[in-house]
Formats: C-alpha cells, sequence, structure tokens
C-alpha cells in the first residue's frame, strides 16, 4: 500500500502544491488523489456541526468504511472470497446492529471513492477478477451510495464529484480564485489531455486526438501515454485548462474523467461527447441546464466523422462563451472540497451539497415507509437514469446511449 500513503496526508489531501510558476495559489492547493475522497469525507464529517452519538435522534447514519481503499488492495487478485472478504464482513457486522433493524439499512449511507463498476462485479461477470460485488449485495442497496460515477441502471448509488487539487480553508480563496479565472487570458480554442483507447471500440479518442492535431494552434494536445508523461503533472494540466475555452471531456476507461471538475475549476467549458459523464451523474452538483455551463457534441457523429468539433465551437458567438464561462466559474464551489480542517462562512461546497442531498433522500425514504408507501421508488430501475435526471420515464433522445450495459476496462 505504499502508493497510497499520501492519500491518508493532510486528512485525504495529500501532500502540498508548490507555487509552480503562478498556476496555483500560495495556498489551498495539494497532490490530491482522484481516489481520495473517502478519507476526505469523513474528515470532513469528523467537524459537522449536526452530529450525535445518538442513533435514534439522527437523520441518517454514516458507514465509515472505505471501501474503495480496500478494494484497491485487491484489484489484480484473482480470488473472489479475498475481494469480498470486508465487505462481506461489514454486511454481517451491520445487520446484528439495533440501528440497521430500524429501517434495515435504508437511512444508512456510505461513500466508496472509486467508480460504481469497481463494486459491480456479477456472477456474470466478463470481467470476473476485477473488483467487488459490495454494491450488488442486498444490504448494501438498501443503502445510499456516494461514488465519484454512478450506474445509470441502479437507484441507490448517486455521483459526487472527483476531488480536485483545490482545497480552500476559507471563503476568500474560493474568491479570489474565481476572479482570477475571470481574468485569464486563454489562446488556445479548445484542448484535450488524455490517452488513446485502442482496445475500446466504442471509444472516440483517436478521433479527438486526430481533430486536435488537426486543429494546430487552436488546440493544445497533452499525450497521456507518452514517456515524460505530463498527466501526472498538476501543474502542467491546470496550465493547460486555464489557457483553454473549451476542455474536450470524452468518456475513457467509464463515462466519467477527473479532468471533467480540474476543467471546471480552471473555467474551462467543458465539452462532453457522452450524458453519462455528467448531466444524469452529479444531479446534486451541476445545473439541470447543461447548456448554461458545457457543450454537448454527441459521440456517434464524432465517430461516425460527421462533425468538426473545431467548427462546432468556432460557431458558438462570443457573447455565449462568456456567459457559459462565468456559469463555470460560479460552479467553482459546488465542485470542490473544502480544507476538512478549516470551515466555510458563506458557500456550499461539494460536500455540503452531497451530505444534504442524503438527508433529504433519507427523509423521502422515511416518510413513505410512514406512510406505508412503496420506498423502492417504484419503477424499473434500468430507467434509475430518466427518472433521476428528468423525473419521468418518458422516450428520450439519449436513450440509446444507455440502451446496454457499460464494461469496465481495466
Amino acid at each position: 500500500m505504499d502508493g497510497y500513503v499520501p492519500i491518508h496526508k493532510n486528512s485525504g489531501l495529500g501532500p502540498p502544491l508548490p507555487h509552480s510558476d503562478g498556476v496555483f495559489q500560495d495556498f489551498g492547493w495539494f497532490a490530491t488523489n482522484q481516489f481520495s475522497l473517502e478519507v476526505i469525507f469523513h474528515s470532513r464529517l469528523k467537524h459537522y456541526d449536526c452530529l450525535t452519538n445518538d442513533s435514534s435522534q439522527a437523520a441518517a447514519i454514516f458507514i465509515p468504511f472505505y471501501a474503495g481503499l480496500d478494494v484497491a488492495r485487491h484489484l489484480w487478485n484473482t480470488d473472489a472470497q479475498v475481494r469480498d472478504s470486508s465487505s462481506f464482513g461489514l454486511v454481517k457486522w451491520l445487520r446484528r446492529k439495533p440501528e440497521w433493524k430500524r429501517y434495515w439499512g435504508r437511512d444508512h449511507f456510505f461513500v466508496a471513492g472509486r467508480i460504481t463498476w469497481d463494486f459491480r462485479r456479477s456472477e456474470n461477470s466478463k470481467d470476473p477478477d476485477w473488483g467487488t460485488s459490495f454494491l450488488y449485495l442486498p444490504e448494501s442497496r438498501n443503502m445510499t451510495a456516494l461514488v465519484i460515477e454512478s450506474s445509470p441502471w441502479n437507484n441507490n448509488d448517486f455521483g459526487i464529484p472527483y476531488p480536485t487539487y483545490f482545497h480552500p480553508s476559507s471563503d476568500d480563496q474560493i474568491l479570489q480564485w474565481q476572479n482570477r479565472m475571470r481574468r485569464q487570458q486563454r489562446r488556445y480554442l479548445f484542448s484535450f489531455a488524455g490517452a488513446p483507447r485502442p482496445d475500446r471500440p466504442d471509444s472516440i479518442r483517436n478521433q479527438i486526438i486526430n481533430q486536435c492535431q488537426m486543429a494546430g494552434g487552436k488546440c493544445m494536445l497533452i499525450q497521456c501515454n507518452n514517456s515524460g508523461n505530463k498527466c501526472h503533472k498538476p501543474a502542467e494540466l491546470m496550465k493547460m485548462f486555464q489557457s483553454s475555452i473549451f476542455c474536450l471531456q470524452p468518456p475513457g476507461d467509464s463515462y466519467t474523467r477527473r479532468s471533467a471538475f480540474d476543467a471546471i475549476l480552471a473555467g474551462c467549458i467543458p465539452v462532453f461527447f457522452h450524458p453519462g459523464s455528467a448531466y444524469i451523474q452529479y444531479l446534486w452538483h451541476l445545473p439541470r441546464d447543461y447548456t448554461k455551463y458545457s457543450v454537448f457534441i454527441s459521440m456517434y457523429d464524432v465517430r461516425d466523422g460527421k462533425v468538426s468539433i473545431e467548427r462546432e465551437l468556432q460557431r458558438i458567438p462570443e457573447q455565449r462563451i462568456w456567459a457559459m464561462r462565468e456559469e463555470v466559474i460560479k460552479l467553482i464551489p459546488s465542485i470542490i472540497y473544502a480544507d476538512p480542517r478549516c470551515r466555510l462562512e458563506t458557500v456550499d461546497d461539494a460536500f455540503d451539497l452531497a451530505v444534504k442531498g442524503v438527508l433529504e433522500r433519507v427523509e423521502k425514504i422515511k416518510e413513505d415507509i410512514r406512510e406505508g408507501r412503496n420506498s423502492s421508488f417504484g419503477y424499473d430501475e434500468k430507467a434509475a437514469w430518466k427518472y433521476g435526471w428528468l423525473g419521468r420515464l418518458d422516450e428520450h433522445e439519449w436513450d440509446p446511449y444507455f440502451s446496454g450495459t457499460f464494461q469496465h476496462q481495466n
């Protein structure tokens, strides 16, 4: 576990980042691991104002189980029993607790700081040597799971933002950063940081890399498969995002990317190619009207060569670009996790919004139980993405994007 030592440093934030030639502010920046959310969230929760040791008085009950760090120890272990042992031990312990029996876990929640697919190894999985079956356990299905990427076909896991590198300790640090991003000079029309996915026939990474290269000086490209990889250097990534008007965010190994939140943090307008990359994921943190803060270009149009990304972005009026960038900059507080050792006064960060979402959901479940209604939300889970985003199950233009199950590639 040596590679995970930095995850625990500074309450999960990791080691401080140097100033790096003006890319970062003097304070609040850390080399945060993208899978450190469990530690950060738990550290914040320890300082939450409304904690109680009396479970009968609790609006919701938090389970401090680090499912992501647990599975990381065994990702390449072919013994499924070893990978599942901690999860099985947890639910066995929970079943014996009187707090559990009150609502059979429906008022419990936990954070799993990886994508949902790392915890959804089914019996007929095409990749039986990857991940755990934690989220398929009956007890887990009763709880609310917070993950950095949720499943479109399940109604009890909810996407919350990936950790970024910025963890402010005051409201002023946020305001200063927002104002700085408003003044930022952006020389590139668009940019992309990533690697091709030759093993995924549905990937559009190759087309995006080719279009970026063909755009010449209008697009900045950081290829993550090169030697001397800049993708693992926060200053290089943030410098690119700060210099770009638009930042391309295609799916990679899964629907979502940490890069999308780093781009928003830099005031760069994200360009998404699949609705599962943000719009149906982060319902507690991003506006339902995605056109206000992002651009959507169909991955199918890119794959089939029907669209030029450069031309699509160039035809957006400058006035609209300014308005979209302002919306992006206003979103910054809601997609960052403040330093757990400090307190924000006037803004809600990603942690605050996640806790609010959990409490509202648990209260709705309790109300349904008290009034004898079905607390399973009464719809086919295969349409969970649609009901969560639209509140109804009508046919939608995005149906083809979610017509099958996603297969995670390690």
